[in-house]
């Protein structure tokens, strides 16, 4: 405890020296409350002798119940308990100290009496929170006027009340600024006609429009719907609450749940992703950062959609150390920048490197010796490697065999590679070279479980899943902009289907299957595939996001489609038809069980690709990859 009390800053000490001083006080009140009089005069010496020890034993029990260490600007009902706590410890050592020690030995009668404790138990508890909570209003009071002052917009919070008490907190503390809400419409009916934080419940969410125009008419117009991680239910119906608050001319903002967020609470602008996706599956945070804290985490390709939303979890998980391999400049620094904002302890370190050189990449590695290695760096978009096949290869194969080649190296305890839907019975460029990179990592697994060299052996693991809403390059920014620009939204066919995920979820799930891999007991698992939902019709996607802007399709934008683009197909698959599945236990991901051919067979085939991309023969490569992956273009023909 001494060595705790060298780390208390001056305001502890206030705070320290404040407590003394009222638990003086409380005492010195009570008697001079319950005693007149000679009786007074006759126990005020024995009382100031016994006053300074009784401060000092003060002073180490509200340390003890955190009263010393609790910030008043936030002080709240548990804070308020431990106020309780420490005066009924107070009042039982004087119990004590009257009844054993004063009464026989040195007083000859009671010199304090039961009826004068409880008095100085209720006045110690008004003395130690009434300065707490006077400056907790006064904190927020000034924060009421700072809002009125700096014109802090007006306005309406959607969702239930637990949502609306988070926000309210976070305004109250200073946390969200230039806001004022002035009601709440919530979905559940209990919170109808109630008030949190002086905020009333103005209705259901069905008032919007109601509550707006009555605003308007008292002269106090409502400028911003905030819309809370509830009003994203779909029984709230968040597309048609989007639409209404856009028809009115309101600015609609969302606040994050505190899971997505995992830090201070701040508005973010509804984005059109948002409303388009089912429930995400709950994610077990808690396992995730048992995983990822106090470890050191390369990634690679960190400064894509993929990449840098894993780089961003990882500071968020508590990485010790965190390495972002990219090899585009703008992009690197965009990534390290950002998380730089972030405040975070973590020593952030980019450095530039294409995974295609091998050199390069067995240096980085070997210097910074990571726990862990999320390779996210890859081409993956289907119609340019159907042209530029030679550059998928050097990229998605070698350049992942030098990773997990370097990884191994290293002595990491696990690689995790990006993998995608298209890699399962593969009818492009793209799904062949991430399928032969699966195949690599299972055979490289597989190897080191069967060397026992006394140590858990290194996991090596593929991770598959299907689009992301709002990476770069997906249909969303794609649809988005042609949107603006007046149209029309261009869909290859009118039958195409995908899965779609959000990329915070997609990278959760990826992490949660590292923390499955790495069991104690060695899991016989090396590919992993996210549970994507149900597939969304392309041409409904886009429907839908014009209707969501305000327009109507065919009326306002024209959706044109203009045919399938080489190694696309109409439906993706999550499994191959020969492919056994297994059920791991965790919500959201499901084991997939496909061939391993032997590391030896897949080195030969390595060094075959090798001689034909130094060649430029595409006739052999695409030979030596349909060896390797023999279901290629099975479900392309189906599709046809």
């Amino acid at each position: 405890m001494i060595r705790r009390l060298y780390g208390l800053t001056w305001r502890n000490w206030l705070i320290a020296a404040h407590d003394a001083l009222a638990t003086a006080a409380a005492l010195l009140v009570t008697v001079v409350l319950r005693f007149e009089g000679p009786d007074l005069t006759g126990r005020l010496p024995l009382l100031l002798w016994i006053l300074p020890y009784f401060v000092l034993f003060s002073f180490v029990t509200c340390y003890l119940f955190q009263l010393t260490t609790t910030k008043w600007r936030f002080i709240s009902f548990p804070d308020l308990l431990n106020i309780v706590k420490a005066a009924m410890v107070l009042a039982l050592v004087l119990l004590v100290l009257d009844y054993i020690f004063l009464a026989p030995n040195v007083y000859g009668t009671f010199f304090l009496g039961k009826i004068t404790i409880v008095l100085y138990w209720f006045i110690e508890i008004f003395f130690l929170s009434g300065a707490r909570l006077a400056y907790r209003y006064f904190r927020y009071t000034r924060t009421r006027n700072q809002a009125r002052v700096i014109d802090a917009a007006p306005a309406l919070l959607i969702g239930r009340a637990a949502d609306a008490e988070v926000l309210l907190r976070a305004i109250e503390n200073g946390a969200v600024k230039r806001l004022w809400p002035v009601g709440i419409l919530s979905p559940s009916p209990s919170d109808r006609g109630q008030s949190i934080r002086g905020i009333p419940v103005l209705g259901a969410v069905d008032d919007l429009a109601d509550v707006v125009a009555d605003f308007s008419r008292r002269e106090k117009p409502i400028d911003r719907v905030v819309m809370l991680p509830s009003a994203f239910d779909q029984q709230v119906q968040p597309e048609s609450v989007l639409m209404r608050s856009r028809k009115l001319g309101l600015t609609v903002s969302r606040l994050p749940s505190l899971e997505e967020s995992r830090d201070v609470p701040q508005l973010a602008p509804v984005a059109v992703e948002d409303l388009l996706l089912r429930p995400s599956v709950k994610i077990d945070y808690s396992r995730l950062e048992a995983l990822v804290r106090g470890k050191s985490v390369a990634v690679t390709g960190g400064g894509g959609s993929i990449g840098s939303e894993i780089c961003e979890r990882m500071v968020a998980f508590g990485a010790a150390r965190l390495l972002i391999i990219e090899h585009a400049e703008p992009a690197l620094h965009a990534v390290v920048e950002q998380l730089g904002l972030r405040g975070a302890a973590t020593v952030i370190e980019g450095r530039i490197a294409d995974i295609r050189d091998r050199d390069r990449i067995m240096r980085l590695l070997a210097e910074f010796r990571p726990n862990m290695v999320f390779h996210a760096a890859a081409l993956k978009h289907v119609p340019i490697l159907e042209r530029d096949w030679g550059e998928g290869v050097k990229t998605n194969i070698f350049g992942s065999v030098n990773v997990a080649d370097a990884a191994v190296a290293c002595g990491a305890d696990a690689m995790v590679m990006i993998s995608t839907d298209k890699a399962i019975e593969p009818v492009s460029m793209l799904g062949l070279t991430k399928r032969f990179a699966e195949m690599y990592c299972q055979a490289v697994d597989r190897q080191l479980a069967t060397k026992g060299n006394g140590k858990p052996p290194m996991r090596l693991i593929s991770v598959r899943f299907g689009n992301v809403l709002a990476s770069n390059g997906s249909v969303v920014p794609k649809f988005k902009a042609q949107i603006e620009a007046g149209g029309p939204v261009t869909v290859t066919h009118p039958d195409m289907v995908r899965y779609f995920m959000t990329i915070r979820e997609a990278c959760d799930l990826v992490v949660t299957a590292a923390t499955h891999a790495l069991q104690p007991q060695r899991p016989d698992v090396s590919v992993y595939v996210l549970n994507m939902g149900q597939p969304v019709r392309i041409v409904d996607l886009a429907e839908r996001m014009i209707r969501l802007s305000g327009l109507q399709p065919g009326y306002d934008i024209d959706v044109v489609f203009t045919g399938i683009r080489p190694g696309e197909r109409l439906n993706e698959i999550l499994f191959a038809h020969q492919e056994p599945t297994a059920d791991i236990g965790i919500a959201g991901i499901v084991a997939a069980q496909p061939n391993e051919p032997p590391l030896a067979t897949l080195r030969s085939w390595l060094e075959a690709l090798q001689r034909a991309v130094a060649t430029e023969d595409r006739g052999v490569i695409e030979g030596v990859l349909k060896d390797a992956v023999p279901e290629f273009g099975i479900s392309g023909q189906a599709d046809r």
